[in-house]
């Protein structure tokens, strides 16, 4: 099993800034691809950004230039760094670790970007 638990989350004013982390636990051998979604009030849960076991990125258009997602394996730590925040980036985020088998999910943070 693989436990992951996200934090960092918080208020901040438009055009801040928020890094969220994710650490991860257990049975990590396996894992070979991390990523972020978020999930805003009503609407459905959405992908923001992803990183492969091979370093390969991929982001949602709605948050290209603005959000970067790195890993620091030592740490096994994945995170969200995120600028230039808008009110539509306010959401649930959560964080997923995933193997051939399944993904496992965090219970999220909550990101309220609002002046």
């Amino acid at each position: 099993q693989v436990q992951v638990v996200e934090s960092g989350g918080g208020l901040v004013q438009p055009g801040g800034s928020l890094r969220l982390s994710c650490t991860g636990s257990g049975r990590l051998f396996g894992i070979n691809h991390m990523g972020w979604y978020r999930q805003a009030p009503g609407k459905q849960r959405e992908m923001v950004a992803v990183i492969s076991g091979g370093g390969t990125t991929n982001y949602a258009d709605s948050v290209k230039g603005r959000f970067t997602i790195s890993r620091d394996n030592a740490k096994n730590t994945l995170y969200l760094q995120m600028n230039s925040l808008k009110p539509e980036d306010t959401a649930v985020y959560y964080c997923t670790w995933g193997d051939y088998v399944r993904d496992y999910w965090g219970q999220g943070t909550q990101v309220t970007v609002s002046s």
